[in-house]
């Protein structure tokens, strides 16, 4: 008997205590942190309705307008994120489908991963549907609409919003990094002087200009009506999808190329009636991917607000919304070394935890300084600068530790986590021994190679934009930051020692080189293993060494630009559908001086079994040979004639349209890229050669065959195809980069000058100090 009141007792004290642990959660999901104390507003006061400590209403959408979430990308890796050990771990949701913590773009799932090209995407869900958010019937809104600011959430919404909280590692005012200040460097002249053109290359111009705007204006009204507030606008169809936490992606990221173009209305609907309503303290996805929405959502609003005139223009709202969501993104800067973890699980109940960065990307990591550099200029506040001039610090250190199997390059991936285990583990260890606390502690180790066994080196996906930054970088501080400088100038010259090489192609007239990708296992000497490819993404590399050549006065680099621009719009001009591919290898020359195209040697390269086939071919003439030229027709006892070495490598090259020097396209898609633009407008802008324009309008020509559709334009399948598939996937870049370059290339040279204005990875620009 005793023994059963003692059960019964038990019972009732653990409901008990399960009542009250629910109690306590929900009292404490219902209270708001206010924002960090350090938070300084900026000259132009943020927006007085705007309060990112308490949930918003984001804009309610017409019914049916979403339909179940079904997934479309691939997923990050589960190690991006790592709850401190005590932590109470948070469950994710994301399913580890690759090795690497990068993930790709909205992309066909052959592409390799991209621009950090990525520009890299969140493996997100999607959602589609056919009807709009928007009023199908209307374009653009009146000119005279007020901005309408993010509603306050409604008693019966029941949605989990960001909230703000005291953060766990936090920088001490007096050790926080404060924005360089003082008169800016006197940085060389970035632009050619440019002379008066005659009347006849002013009318070509303008009429190349306004077949551009009208593209813009095609692609901007289509999404206009038919994915209002989405992220993409899928171009065929019609519906749409939101792979980056549906913030409307296009909206946002397209805001500076309306102004830039001309198209004043469109941009006030979108800022009054689109970016107002955007709510980001929710989103349906589980997690941030932080690269993607710094670029494309950070880069947009701070662009925005800089080109239609920052504090003494009319849209203070623009710097508002980039405050908003950088308040949300600051969190990711809460771990112990103050590394940013990168897919960032936003929901209150993660954000309370303390957490460590773990794998990252070298683009991901080292792509979010001049963003937040920027909104620190804008709001006077040093809290975001010291963000991110902590990533360099540690990117300093990792050279200066000779970390790196190619001194002056960074490895694909890195281990971001700043924990080292077995330190820790002594020193807690002995911490027990002396009654100090058995609390977890890391023993700062700096960044380190992702992997103990290999490194891998390129300038394409997932390292690009990290080189990308730091002459833009350099530009955007006024050149008082020297360490940027440092740091391109090893980038440069360890790319012109270990990367660089000229492909072997039966063109004497081009003048070209592309950048390899090395695969060591830490002797670079010994061990190397060179992939000589050409990726689109690769094709930034031109601008990069130009803008580098000018600012730095490195002459040389300038040569190595042209002719690193030039690969990109040979591959152009050399593929069936005019389109470079997304990933293809070449021929190589033994060195950087040009040579003779060897057709043997291609023919090797497209023939891995020429000895064999030969072999083969040898034998059946020898045994069939003189029978069957004796002209017995149908013969059944003499089998088919093998193909020699030379006849399969020239049927493999004609059935799969390589022209000569390709010895592979690896994924022959195109999703409307724009680094090959990008190169020729910054070539064009550098140089003031004409032909730069002549080359680009060949490209933009061509991209407008294969891609147009009745609404705007659509990535394709296979570029190898003179009438290359569709894919009905339209990415933000579209508008916010591909169209802008080709624009800005017709636009004349006073619009967006480079000696007035840097452009950060996805073609926003920002205004240099002056």
């Amino acid at each position: 008997m005793p023994r059963r009141k003692y059960r019964v007792y038990t019972i009732a004290a653990v409901v008990l205590l399960f009542m009250l642990y629910h109690v306590v959660q929900n009292s404490w999901g219902e209270t708001s942190s206010p924002l960090a104390s350090t938070r300084a507003p900026p000259r132009t006061a943020v927006n007085p309705n705007l309060d990112t400590t308490s949930p918003q209403e984001p804009q309610q959408q017409q019914a049916g307008s979403r339909s179940p979430v079904q997934v479309d990308l691939q997923k990050h890796h589960d190690e991006a994120e790592k709850p401190l050990a005590g932590a109470d771990p948070v469950r994710h949701d994301s399913k580890k489908e690759q090795s690497s913590s990068q993930r790709p773009k909205a992309a066909p799932t052959d592409t390799p991963t991209p621009k950090s090209s990525a520009k890299v995407a969140a493996a997100e869900p999607v959602i589609e549907t056919k009807e709009a958010a928007a009023d199908p019937a209307t374009t653009k809104a009146p000119t005279s609409t007020k901005a309408k600011p993010a509603a306050a959430p409604s008693s019966s919404d029941t949605r989990i919003h960001w909230k703000s909280f005291p953060q766990h590692f936090p920088v001490p005012t007096e050790s926080m990094a404060a924005l360089p200040t003082g008169k800016p460097k006197a940085i060389p002249k970035i632009q050619h002087d440019f002379k008066a053109e005659s009347a006849a290359d002013k009318a070509e111009r303008e009429k190349r200009l306004a077949k551009v705007k009208a593209s813009i204006s095609k692609s901007w009204n289509s999404y206009r009506k038919n994915a209002w507030m989405h992220d993409e606008l899928r171009p065929i169809s019609g519906k749409f999808k939101d792979p980056f936490c549906g913030w409307a992606a296009t909206l946002v990221d397209s805001l500076d190329t309306l102004w830039i173009a001309g198209l004043k209305d469109e941009f006030d609907d979108a800022v009054k009636n689109g970016v107002a309503n955007i709510d980001f303290t929710f989103s349906e996805k589980s997690d941030i991917p932080v690269f993607e929405t710094t670029i494309r959502y950070l880069g947009g609003l701070l662009a925005a607000f800089d080109v239609s005139g920052g504090h003494k223009g009319d849209y203070p709202i623009l710097l508002d919304k980039a405050v908003e969501l950088a308040e949300v993104l600051y969190g990711v800067f809460d771990t112990p070394n103050r590394m940013p973890v990168l897919y960032y699980r936003w929901q209150p109940q993660y954000v309370s935890q303390p957490h460590k960065a773990g794998s990252v990307g070298i683009a991901e990591l080292a792509t979010l300084s001049m963003e937040f550099t920027r909104l620190a200029q804008l709001t006077k506040e040093n809290k975001y600068y010291d963000a991110v001039d902590r990533i360099t610090d540690a990117l300093v250190r990792f050279q200066a530790e000779d970390q790196a199997a190619i001194p002056g390059l960074f490895p694909e991936n890195l281990d971001a986590s700043g924990c080292d285990a077995t330190a820790a583990h002594m020193r807690n260890r002995l911490n027990r021994q002396s009654h100090k606390g058995d609390d977890v502690e890391c023993v700062d180790k700096g960044l380190r190679p992702g992997s103990s066994y290999s490194q891998s080196f390129s300038m394409g996906g997932s390292q690009d934009s990290a080189y990308e930054y730091f002459p833009k970088e350099y530009l955007l501080l006024g050149g008082l930051e020297s360490k940027y400088q440092k740091l391109h100038e090893d980038t440069v010259n360890a790319v012109d020692e270990w990367l660089m090489y000229r492909p072997m192609i039966n063109d004497t007239d081009w003048d070209i080189y592309f950048p390899a990708k090395i695969t060591t296992q830490g002797n670079i000497k010994r061990d190397i293993a060179v992939e000589y490819e050409a990726t689109h993404l690769t094709c930034f590399i031109g601008g990069m060494y130009g803008l580098g050549a000018k600012i730095f006065d490195r002459p040389n680099d300038l040569e190595t630009a042209k002719r690193l621009t030039d690969g990109c719009v040979w591959a152009y001009e050399k593929i069936p559908s005019g389109l470079m591919p997304e990933a293809s290898t070449l021929l190589h020359c033994p060195s950087l001086e040009k040579c003779k195209f060897d057709e043997n040697k291609w023919y090797d390269a497209l023939d891995s079994n020429g000895a064999w086939r030969d072999e083969k071919a040898a034998e059946w003439d020898l045994q069939y040979g003189t029978k069957a030229q004796s002209g017995k027709d149908g013969d059944s006892s003499i089998p088919e004639r093998p193909q020699s070495h030379k006849e399969y490598a020239e049927a493999h090259a004609a059935t799969s349209k390589l022209p000569a020097g390709f010895t592979n396209v690896k994924f022959p898609s195109y999703i409307l890229r724009p680094e090959a633009i990008e190169s020729v407008w910054y070539m064009y802008r550098i140089t003031g050669d004409s032909t730069w324009m002549d080359k680009g309008w060949k490209m933009f020509q061509a991209t407008m065959a294969a891609t147009d559709t009745d609404l705007a334009n659509s990535a394709i399948s296979d570029v190898m195809s003179e009438k290359p598939p569709m894919d009905d996937a339209m990415e933000s870049f579209w508008i916010a980069e591909t169209l802008k370059y080709y624009y800005m290339l017709y636009a004349g040279p006073d619009v967006i000058s480079l000696d007035e204005w840097v452009l950060n990875t996805e073609a926003h620009p920002f205004r240099r100090p002056t």
